[in-house]
């Protein structure tokens, strides 16, 4: 655990403690999940009790308690993505990376989880790799772009 960035999260929001979902957040970013280690110090410092940060913790889907990859995939699986062959782009994704959704590969680099939509039907199929989206995607295309992210 990286403590003085823990330190620096905690100091940024004071003494509030009605921040536990900003600082969550702000943890979040910085290690790809909520490790135990750091909940229980951010208890520790907030005086927050452990139970209350793990309930928040678990209750948002943003949240994860295990660690996530370094570039999450979210795969549209909406009706638009699902018609133009969403399903099978996942599938090839699953056995590129050797993971199944909702599972991380081993060493940490992708998360994968589908969504049922990105906003954006007219680009289906669709997946989104940390922040950026790509639209109109083959299987193929949808490797070659993981490719890129592995470089």
């Amino acid at each position: 655990m990286n403590e003085s960035k823990l330190t620096e999260i905690i100091e940024k929001y004071g003494s509030d403690t009605h921040a536990v979902v900003a600082i969550l957040q702000d943890i979040q970013e910085e290690f790809n999940y909520l490790p135990k280690d750091v909940l229980m110090k951010l208890s520790e410092e907030t005086n927050v009790p452990l139970s209350r940060i793990l309930s928040v913790a678990t209750f948002y889907k943003a949240f994860s308690l295990i660690p996530k990859g370094k570039y999450p995939i979210h795969v549209c699986l909406g009706t638009a993505c699902h018609v133009r062959g969403g399903a099978r782009l996942m599938e090839k994704i699953e056995r590129q990376l050797g993971i199944k959704r909702g599972n991380t590969t081993e060493d940490l680099n992708f998360s994968l989880d589908e969504v049922r939509c990105l906003g954006c039907c007219g680009l289906a199929p669709v997946m989104m790799v940390g922040k950026d989206i790509h639209g109109k995607l083959s299987a193929s295309k949808a490797v070659s772009i993981l490719d890129q992210y592995k470089k």
